[in-house]
């Protein structure tokens, strides 16, 4: 199991619509192959900046099997317009 970990920073008052897009995209990730949850995040000091961190797992069913699926593009389009820059996105494995 892996987690994709993505810093997001989005466009001043667009949290309300940003939020309610990654709500709406949430069954999306969970029907995805390989896709065990999702999370959101919002910082306390910054809250233009969120953290997606999403259950896989592996890398390869988020990097090709969601990233080249109609989920993705639909996940997509309900967001992207309110990204201030593209997100920020790595992958961690639990150490301890």
């Amino acid at each position: 199991m892996i987690k994709e970990i993505a810093q997001i920073t989005i466009k001043p008052g667009m949290d309300k619509q940003f939020e309610q897009g990654v709500s709406q995209a949430t069954p999306l990730f969970l029907r995805s192959h390989g896709c065990h949850g999702v999370q959101l995040f919002r910082s306390i000091e910054q809250p233009d900046q969120y953290t997606l961190v999403v259950d896989w797992e592996t890398v390869d069913d988020h990097m090709v099997l969601f990233r080249e699926s109609p989920e993705f593009q639909q996940w997509r389009g309900l967001v992207a317009e309110t990204f201030a820059a593209p997100p920020n996105v790595h992958h961690v494995s639990k150490v301890l």
